[in-house]
């Protein structure tokens, strides 16, 4: 049967524009990361082949394909360069890093989401014949479930051992309540020395107008807001705070005018027993 994402949340499909901006950057002739399975996803998705005309010149639609490519790369980077047995990539989506990333041997990774997306994804990934370049473990469930911890437990994870957790994408989509719900059962899980990746929270009160992306701004909350990384220090987490203009210029890529630059991204190292 051909897989379909119909069956995903309004959220969970905004993975979807994020895979078709990744098989964009991967056709470049010096791109900053390839990905070959984003643009699988996209066919099977029945998204266009072609990243859309507004998000290769200005405005929002713009500014946020320059976000997702550089934040691409950056995780990439401080995921391999985290050191960590065990890798959790938080509502996952279409994430490939499993099959991509040139992995530690004896790295194990768990992508976390809900059943619709991982259902989409596992059959792409299974026409494609991919072969992970670590132990892949997928959980089913939801993050909102207080029970998603336990469940990762049951499923092998080490609380004791050090973890690189990544939340890519995901809790601008979260109420401040759920946003330090999450973190805080993240924080009960983590070793001292286990990493957290991010992006700086968004004041979504101010943001801009798009009507062609309202169907992805009205789905923000929040989550935390621009103070993510001021709670993070004050629940067992030491945060480093790094803007996107600075992760462009470091890869070669400056943001165009007006592009992103209040954003950037959060990586906090545990300090505190869990």
């Amino acid at each position: 049967m051909t897989p379909t994402p119909d069956a995903m949340s309004p959220v969970s499909r905004t993975a979807l524009p994020v895979v078709l901006v990744r098989a964009h950057e991967s056709t470049r002739p010096e791109p900053l990361f390839t990905d070959p399975y984003a643009a699988r996803f996209a066919e099977a998705a029945g998204l266009p082949a072609e990243l859309p005309e507004r998000a290769r010149r200005e405005g929002l639609a713009a500014a946020l394909a320059v976000h997702i490519v550089l934040r691409t790369r950056y995780y990439d980077d401080r995921l391999l360069a985290a050191g960590t047995e065990q890798v959790v990539l938080l509502a996952a989506g279409l994430d490939a890093r499993a099959y991509r990333l040139d992995w530690p041997g004896g790295t194990r990774l768990w992508e976390l989401d809900l059943p619709p997306v991982l259902e989409f994804k596992e059959q792409v990934l299974d026409a494609a014949d991919a072969v992970p370049s670590c132990r892949r473990e997928v959980l089913p469930g939801d993050l909102l479930d207080p029970g998603w911890p336990r469940r990762l437990v049951a499923a092998g994870f080490d609380p004791q051992l050090p973890t690189a957790w990544l939340a890519e994408g995901l809790l601008v989509y979260l109420s401040a309540e759920q946003a330090a719900g999450l973190l805080t059962a993240v924080g009960s899980l983590s070793a001292p020395g286990s990493r957290l990746l991010m992006e700086r929270g968004r004041d979504v009160s101010r943001g801009p107008e798009d009507p062609a992306l309202a169907h992805v701004t009205e789905l923000w909350q929040g989550g935390l807001g621009p103070e993510t990384d001021q709670w993070l220090n004050a629940h067992g987490w030491q945060a480093r705070t790094t803007s996107l203009a600075e992760v462009g210029a470091a890869y070669g890529r400056p943001l165009p005018e007006g592009a992103g630059r209040t954003s950037g991204f959060i990586e906090a190292v545990r300090t505190a027993e869990g």
